[in-house]
């Protein structure tokens, strides 16, 4: 067994949900950065991964999406640019980045039993959405190692 399925049936906690709850409208920035993620998801779920929680708050950090790859529980980080002038999105996940991922991550695994925890990764999404052309969206698996 795996342990936990399916979509947290917490209280909405990501921007997004609470705009909604408070009836204000995103940014047109957060409505893009909602896109970016919603591609990534779509190459996510055809590379097999299913999506258990989307920006799960844990620890003072946030995890875009914590999905299942196998019997991996992969903690994914989703980074997006309009272009490649400042250089790639995921070379954007730095030493700083990567600790509040282990934190959150960390938060999230207490859910599990201590003598069988999953095996975890953390996976980076690179979104590039250049005007005019199509995304390209590329999953890096094992973007980096938690004793980093």
């Amino acid at each position: 067994m795996r342990g936990l399925t399916g979509v947290s049936s917490e209280a909405p906690r990501s921007a997004r949900a609470l705009q909604r709850r408070n009836n204000c409208m995103p940014s047109p920035q957060q409505s893009w950065g909602y896109a970016q993620e919603a591609l990534a998801e779509q190459l996510l779920t055809r590379l097999g991964f299913v999506i258990v929680e989307r920006n799960w708050r844990g620890a003072g950090a946030e995890v875009d999406r914590i999905a299942w790859h196998d019997d991996v529980l992969s903690f994914i980080e989703v980074r997006a640019r309009k272009g490649l002038a400042c250089g790639r999105p995921e070379d954007t996940v730095g030493v700083h980045k990567q600790r509040h991922l282990v934190r959150a991550a960390t938060a999230y695994l207490t859910r599990f039993s201590s003598l069988h925890p999953p095996m975890v990764r953390f996976d980076v999404v690179s979104v590039v959405q250049a005007d005019g052309q199509p995304p390209e969206v590329t999953l890096i698996q094992n973007a980096f190692d938690a004793g980093r």
